[in-house]
C-alpha cells in the first residue's frame, strides 16, 4: 500500500502541481484547503504517510493545528512549509521545515524521511497494541 501525503496549503496552484508531483513519485495524495478541512475528515494515523502543512494558512494556523494533533495523540509527521523566513518556535518540532520554493528532490527527500520514520514508529507501537 502506497504511502498518503496529506497536503494542506490554501494556495490551489500549490496542491494542485504538488500532488501531481508526488502521486509521479508513488504517493497516494489528499489535498485540503484549510487546517479545518484536515481535521473535518481526519485520516487514519494508523496508515503510513505524513502531513505536508502549511504554516500561514488562513483561520486555523499550521502550528495550531499541529498542536490540535499533539493533544489528541495523532501520530503522522508534519512536514512544515513556508513561504515567510519567519519561523514559529511552534514548527520546530516538525519533522522537517521547508521554505518555498522548495526543490523538488528536498521535498520528496523530506517527505520519504517522514514517511519511513511513521513506519518505524508504528511497527515499534504495533507489538505493544497486539496484546491488548
Amino acid at each position: 500500500m502506497a504511502a498518503v501525503v496529506h497536503v494542506v496549503d490554501d494556495d490551489d496552484s500549490f496542491r494542485t502541481s504538488v500532488a501531481r508531483l508526488l502521486r509521479a513519485f508513488g504517493y497516494e495524495v489528499a489535498v485540503y484547503k484549510s487546517a479545518h478541512a484536515l481535521l473535518e475528515r481526519l485520516p487514519d494515523d494508523g496508515d503510513s504517510g505524513c502531513i505536508l502543512l502549511d504554516v500561514q494558512i488562513p483561520g486555523l494556523s499550521g502550528p495550531e493545528l499541529q498542536s490540535r494533533l499533539t493533544e489528541i495523540g495523532y501520530a503522522l509527521p508534519i512536514v512544515f512549509l513556508t513561504g515567510s523566513s519567519d519561523v514559529p518556535e511552534e514548527a520546530i518540532s516538525a519533522e522537517d521545515f521547508l521554505y518555498k520554493p522548495v526543490p523538488k528532490q528536498k521535498l520528496i527527500d523530506a517527505i520519504e524521511r517522514a514517511v519511513r520514520r511513521h513506519r518505524v514508529v508504528r511497527e515499534q507501537f504495533l507489538p505493544l497494541t497486539a496484546g491488548t
